[in-house]
């Protein structure tokens, strides 16, 4: 078990529906990362953009960009998590995957598509919570739109760091901000939130705002607004004990059974 987990954050532009300009654009930042890390951490949809063009973007889980995920994280030694878009039994998804560096893979379907932009139309909507177990600590890996339901992430598995990948747009990137603050306040957990930058298609335009909050809600990362940035940041494990042992506020959440 490790006491501390060093993740690296990449808040990048996206290159719109080409999956293979991504690839080498995130190859190139992974590869330039110059210290070792454990986790590497990719925005929402890295591979297309935030698109509702499933059927002619969708991949496998034998597809090439599974296949990256993959061989990222066997050179990096160091795990991959990510969400792009999946076809499995003649649906789509757009499926957070965490990639451990020895090939291990586990998913998570996004629960709550964003019907202001008609992502409930086109994917299938997850139901299932995940957990991830990796290097002693306990991560719970969600998607964008997810961080506005708190009781989806309402820590019941005792995790150490609660994590967002995202294409949020920046006139709303404010309850971004204060909803990440807040996941890590009441759960009592790090809160990580990684965010696109730049200019889609559709004109709507991402300024980032990628962040790193600890159990107390203060902010431990220095990413620039709206700029291509990749920051490592140290997670202590020693950390989180001290204050759930001194103020023990988990200990008193509300008991709830979750209709998903």
């Amino acid at each position: 078990m490790q006491e501390k987990l060093k993740i690296a954050l990449i808040q990048s532009d996206l290159v719109w529906e080409n999956p293979k300009e991504n690839r080498m654009h995130f190859t190139e930042k992974i590869t330039s990362i110059s210290q070792e890390v454990d986790l590497i951490i990719l925005p929402e949809m890295f591979t297309t953009g935030f698109t509702m063009h499933a059927s002619n973007l969708a991949e496998s889980m034998e597809g090439e960009s599974v296949k990256w995920m993959l061989e990222m994280a066997k050179t990096s030694n160091a795990a991959i998590v990510g969400s792009l878009i999946i076809t499995e039994d003649n649906k789509y998804y757009n499926r957070l995957l965490f990639v451990h560096p020895e090939g291990k893979i586990e998913i998570y379907d996004k629960r709550h598509t964003f019907t202001l932009a008609g992502e409930d139309k086109v994917y299938q909507a997850g139901n299932k919570k995940i957990v991830v177990a990796y290097k002693g600590w306990e991560i719970c890996p969600l998607v964008c739109y997810d961080l506005r339901f708190p009781v989806w992430a309402r820590n019941t598995e005792d995790y150490d760091l609660l994590l967002y990948v995202a294409n949020w747009p920046k006139p709303r990137i404010t309850a971004w901000d204060a909803l990440l603050k807040a996941r890590a306040i009441e759960n009592m957990t790090y809160c990580v939130g990684v965010n696109r930058v730049g200019l889609d298609i559709n004109n709507y335009e991402y300024s980032g705002s990628s962040a790193v909050y600890d159990v107390l809600g203060e902010k431990i990362s220095n990413i620039a607004l709206g700029k291509e940035q990749t920051e490592i940041v140290s997670l202590d494990k020693n950390h989180i004990k001290k204050y759930r042992d001194r103020l023990q506020f988990l200990g008193d959440k509300d008991a709830f059974n979750l209709i998903a």
